[in-house]
């Protein structure tokens, strides 16, 4: 089975299963919602982060209540998202205000915690990288703020530059060095015509598979090294949902390219 998951063209762009990647924590939806549409979700096992990609929704999770979330017109606004925690076991019902595009993130988890808003400022922006492997993050959900399995970030990349570069993996059991976490890429492109690069290889190669990720594609990560390099104007935009059996994102570098980060800005 490829690890390329191509866009479907209607209301529901992306459905990663564990089933469906034959893994066994990451789950991934993303959405068209038009104005009226409601989109509702409710798992006994599993918790899930709500992210408002573009447009606006109302809410409703467990006993709490939004009238309207999301400010973006474009993932690629100068803005971090709006975004809903929600435990195991609660429902989840989202109402689209506007034309929306939302993404469900989800992974294993225990009934108890708390439904939660994820404001755009409580969330941390950095630059990450330096020359054309310079990209900007934001942090959705990180290890930091409270969750049972969910790991949750997006990246800009610019135009002509490498991302998730040099190239690193999290698939061994050996913290604090490394931890295993199962990974989707959600790709966007802009402008939409355009297209990115993603290799996912292993260090023996028994694993190894590169593709042309187009707008709205979704590439799988089971494990191995996983970098993204975007051709000259155009900029990639990605959202990627991490989970594993422990909460935490260490990785190991290509030692092969480690030499990489040596290099002068």
């Amino acid at each position: 089975m490829s690890l390329l998951v191509k866009a479907g063209k209607g209301r529901e762009i992306a459905d990663i299963t564990p089933q469906r990647a034959n893994w066994q924590h990451v789950g991934f939806r993303a959405l068209r919602l038009d104005v009226g549409e409601q989109e509702h979700w409710q798992e006994a096992g599993r918790e899930c982060c709500l992210v408002v990609l573009t447009g606006k929704v109302a809410v409703a999770a467990g006993t709490q209540h939004w009238d309207s979330l999301g400010e973006r017109s474009s993932v690629f606004d100068e803005q971090a998202p709006w975004a809903v925690y929600v435990p195991a076991g609660e429902p989840l019902t989202i109402t689209a205000l506007t034309p929306a595009e939302v993404a469900l993130c989800s992974a294993p988890g225990q009934p108890g915690r708390e439904v939660r808003l994820i404001a755009p400022a409580s969330m941390q922006r950095s630059v990450r990288g330096k020359g054309a492997n310079t990209r900007y993050v934001t942090d959705i959900l990180p290890q930091t703020e409270p969750a049972d399995g969910l790991l949750v970030v997006e990246v800009i990349t610019p135009s002509g530059h490498s991302s998730s570069y040099p190239p690193h993996k999290h698939d061994l059991d050996n913290l604090p060095a490394e931890s295993v976490l199962e990974e989707t890429y959600y790709h966007r492109i802009d402008p939409p015509q355009g297209f990115a690069f993603q290799r996912v290889y292993t260090d023996d190669r028994s694993l190894d598979e590169s593709h042309a990720v187009e707008n709205h594609d979704v590439m799988m990560v089971p494990r191995g090294y996983h970098p993204v390099c975007v051709p000259y104007g155009y900029q990639s935009y990605y959202l990627n949902v991490m989970a594993g059996p422990k909460r935490q994102w260490c990785f190991r570098n290509d030692p092969q390219h480690e030499w990489l980060l040596q290099l002068p800005d």
